[in-house]
């Protein structure tokens, strides 16, 4: 599912306009993404959490010449799901 149909699903379930839906979807995944960028864990409960963690700086290899090449350290966002999510999924 991309974010198109994800907008038409919402305003099918909502029974809101698909404007409607894309703003409230749109609106969402920015206050996600803003809290997430200031340092702070989303849970949904139910749903799941999103949180920012750390990966280490690390020496890594050009696959093609072999060289060691620095990895420089970076965040990345990682989701964990809720009880009723993978209820859902696993039937």
């Amino acid at each position: 599912m991309n974010k198109l149909q994800l907008t038409d699903a919402l305003a099918q379930k909502a029974g809101m306009t698909k404007v409607d839906a894309a703003k409230a979807v749109n609106a969402i995944i920015e206050v996600i993404g803003d809290a997430l960028a200031a340092g702070d864990d989303v849970k949904v409960t139910g749903f799941g959490a999103f949180e920012v963690k750390e990966r280490a700086a690390r020496t890594g290899r050009n696959p093609k010449t072999g060289e060691a090449v620095a990895i420089p350290a970076s965040k990345y966002v990682a989701f964990s799901a809720g009880s009723q999510l993978k209820d859902k999924v696993n039937g």
